[in-house]
């Protein structure tokens, strides 16, 4: 049951998988499988929200390096991106905190919100969800090709250079977050 004390997509999805458990014989588990797909569908049909994100495609990965860029534009041009980047690149303590902190608002936005119902499919190595790993590798991709060709990050000193990429990273996961989850592909 949801938080209202009625059910939603989730619920039903939650009740096939296991009813697909239970059932014998493959004919049985295909009309379970059948059922899932129609839902699915359906669940498809409720506009932007309150749909069930399933998967993660090509579509999802457009929405979220259009996200990323969106918050990131502002990081690159912004001088105080440097300036904090020149902060944590000489504390890296909180260079992995602000990483860490990137991370875990991104995993909350995703996931614990419940902005919309996520559903974790074929993750990577039986653990990783690849939505996660398409959000995190698009905003670094993003921030380092960004940062770079604007002239904004110097290689020849890495750890400024990290710093940097850290700052703009941050905003630019949220926004690759939002950006996935928020059309609701």
């Amino acid at each position: 049951m949801s938080d209202a004390g009625r059910s939603d997509m989730g619920d039903l999805f939650d009740e096939l998988d296991e009813l697909e458990a239970l059932v014998e014989g493959e004919a049985a588990r295909e009309q379970v499988r059948e059922t899932m797909r129609t839902a699915m569908e359906a669940s498809g049909n409720a506009g932007a929200f309150g749909r069930v994100i399933h998967g993660f495609d090509r579509a999802d990965l457009s929405e979220a390096v259009l996200g990323s860029i969106l918050f990131g534009i502002p990081m690159a041009v912004e001088g105080g991106t440097q300036e904090v980047g020149t902060f944590l690149a000489s504390r890296p303590p909180f260079l992995l905190g602000t990483f860490g902190f990137a991370v875990s608002l991104v995993v909350g936005i995703i996931y614990v919100a419940d902005i919309q119902e996520v559903r974790v499919a074929n993750p990577v190595f039986g653990v990783v969800p690849r939505r996660l790993i398409g959000v995190f590798g698009v905003s670094a991709i993003a921030a380092v090709v960004m940062l770079t060709a604007w002239g904004r990050v110097d290689w020849t000193t890495p750890m400024l250079a990290v710093g940097d990429v850290v700052v703009a990273f941050l905003p630019m996961s949220i926004g690759a977050a939002l950006g996935d989850i928020l059309p609701g592909s």
